[in-house]
């Protein structure tokens, strides 16, 4: 019908069994990430994965929102696990946050795995990214890097009764179990951290910049990727001395 109408327009329809034209590799680049050459990683031992914008649990976020969802992550770190050749995990994360139940599956995950794990904090680790960044075996944070703690809220349907508190409670102490079991601070000085008044103008809690988070414990060391690659070799290697060790085994 197009072409009675308008005898001058084609449809750029391919023919069938004819290839489509693919763009030239470099043009590609170019216009995907405004680079003509981007460096290929080699085969490596080392898994890395991202924790980036907001941890989607339970419900779908908005579409405008950049999210990691947790039911993408645990089935990358089970494959992590059951494959011999990944040696060593790395977590990066810039994170504002998001669900609990989610954000505790996840730091659980990385916790019970038994390669070596080094988590990283770039920009941010706010929220229930905090016991994200405490789970692997060392954590760094980059100097500029901040981490917000502040007490458990609800979205939605609220009801006023007191098991309503009683569950905000408990939920609240899984997460102060959690990063106090697996850091170095102390609960009396989390749950102060967490308590501030004065210092979040809509929110009560403290936001920790790099130094502050390993001065309280939060974190082993201010460091970058350089920094947490070392780290995660010579764990590594430590890791292939005792496997050779008769008796030999991994401590954490």
């Amino acid at each position: 019908m197009t072409d009675l109408l308008y005898p001058n327009i084609r449809n750029e329809q391919p023919e069938p069994g004819v290839p489509e034209k693919k763009l030239n590799p470099a043009v590609e680049n170019i216009q995907q990430l405004g680079t003509a050459q981007t460096p290929t990683a080699a085969e490596s031992n080392i898994f890395c994965m991202t924790i980036i914008g907001q941890v989607e649990g339970h419900m779908i976020l908005p579409p405008q929102n950049k999210t990691t969802k947790y039911e993408h992550i645990i089935p990358q770190l089970v494959a992590a696990e059951q494959n011999p050749k990944i040696e060593g995990v790395l977590i990066v994360l810039n994170t504002v946050g998001g669900d609990v139940e989610a954000g505790l599956a996840i730091a659980e995950m990385i916790s019970s795995l038994s390669k070596p794990t080094v988590t990283l904090v770039l920009g941010g680790g706010h929220s229930i990214g905090v016991p994200i960044a405490v789970a692997g075996n060392k954590s760094f944070i980059a100097e500029t890097a901040t981490m917000t703690i502040h007490p458990i809220r609800l979205n939605g349907l609220v009801i006023g009764v007191p098991q309503t508190f009683e569950y905000l409670e408990k939920m609240q102490e899984r997460v102060v179990r959690f990063v106090t079991s697996h850091s170095n601070v102390a609960e009396q000085t989390f749950k102060q951290l967490m308590f501030k008044t004065g210092e979040l103008t809509r929110d009560i809690g403290t936001t920790v910049i790099g130094t502050d988070a390993v001065k309280h414990g939060l974190i082993d060391a201010v460091g970058g990727l350089g920094d947490a690659l070392r780290e995660l070799n010579a764990m590594i290697e430590l890791r292939r001395a005792s496997d050779l060790t008769p008796g030999g085994g991994i401590t954490q």
